[in-house]
């Protein structure tokens, strides 16, 4: 691990000021970006200790709730308004991680959660273009079994900067269905990101994982009101049970008037760059009879342009599996 100084910020103002200069990170629980210094493969010279600025919070807001920056993982899943209003969501944290991490992992740290590709993490393998743009990519004829069946770009291949890695978050998977969005706080002031804009496809800049600045502070997750509270299912499909990270996971919302959806949320992990959002899927579910006919259809709209590799080709049929299986859990509906 490289040398590096440590300073806890007293305010969100103070953090900014504080991470600017170059090569300075914000530090939450750390669960993912120590791990990170550790290997060598992130080498911050400063880390700025954003825990105590008063971002750990969960509160009803403009109709929904506001999350707070540094509420930890456990403390939201179990959060009675998180709960109530937005299970899916409590679903997927549960599903995350063990319960030692979610003790310590934060809003915006699962934001910000970096890849778990083999290539990525051991700094011994030297072609990685996420680590070093133009070095090329050592997944694509390795060992690719937990890699990315969607959102590879032309462009990035086109450049020599093509990337298979996946997003690894459950708890992202489960804020794309919901339509979150992302308030950050920078030099430049504040502003709001939908979720489906924070996180990147890879084209030529495979290295960036989110549109974050690297002087913004992530402040806030905002929820709009809860719509599926009762029709949902968070599905993740992983090697073992316990503390894996999904080679597949489906985070499923219906709207129900009787057996007709009346508007559906369905997003997927462990398949692309970021979560993988459909919404030519919820439109096609949307007005639709809860039928397996139906869910399959979604499934092949939500896995459309679908490109598998040696080792996970299986991917492909495995998610369309179990988005329908998710759905047709959801359809059925959570007993209070």
């Amino acid at each position: 691990m490289n040398p590096f100084s440590y300073e806890r910020a007293s305010s969100p103002d103070a953090a900014i000021h504080a991470v600017m200069p170059h090569g300075a990170k914000f530090l939450g629980g750390g669960t993912n970006l120590v791990d990170l210094m550790k290997d060598g493969v992130e080498r911050p010279t400063a880390l700025v200790d954003v825990n105590h600025i008063g971002l750990d919070r969960v509160e009803a807001a403009d109709g929904g709730v506001k999350i707070g920056a540094s509420v930890k993982n456990s403390d939201l899943a179990n959060h009675p308004l998180i709960v109530r209003d937005y299970p899916l969501l409590s679903q997927a944290l549960l599903n995350g991680a063990s319960a030692q991490l979610r003790n310590m992992a934060t809003t915006a740290g699962n934001l910000m959660q970096r890849t778990r590709c083999y290539y990525f993490m051991d700094t011994a393998f030297p072609a990685c273009n996420k680590r070093e743009p133009g070095s090329g990519c050592a997944a694509i004829k390795g060992f690719n079994r937990i890699h990315a069946v969607l959102g590879q770009t032309d462009e990035g291949a086109a450049s020599g900067h093509t990337c298979i890695a996946t997003n690894p978050s459950d708890m992202n998977v489960a804020l794309y269905a919901l339509g979150a969005t992302v308030e950050v706080q920078g030099p430049k002031g504040k502003r709001t990101i939908p979720i489906g804009e924070f996180h990147r496809l890879l084209g030529k800049t495979p290295e960036m994982d989110t549109n974050l600045r690297p002087d913004e502070l992530i402040t806030a997750v905002m929820l709009p009101a809860g719509r599926f509270t009762k029709n949902y299912w968070y599905l993740k499909v992983r090697d073992r049970q316990s503390y894996a990270f999904a080679l597949v996971s489906i985070a499923a919302g219906l709207e129900m008037d009787g057996d007709t959806i009346k508007s559906a949320g369905l997003a997927l992990g462990g398949v692309a760059h970021k979560p993988w959002h459909s919404a030519e899927a919820e439109h096609a579910l949307a007005g639709k009879p809860a039928t397996a006919e139906t869910f399959r259809k979604a499934a092949e709209l939500a896995m459309a342009g679908a490109k598998g590799y040696e080792h996970n080709n299986f991917k492909i049929e495995l998610a369309k599996q179990n988005i329908v299986r998710a759905l047709t859990v959801a359809a059925k509906g959570v007993q209070a």
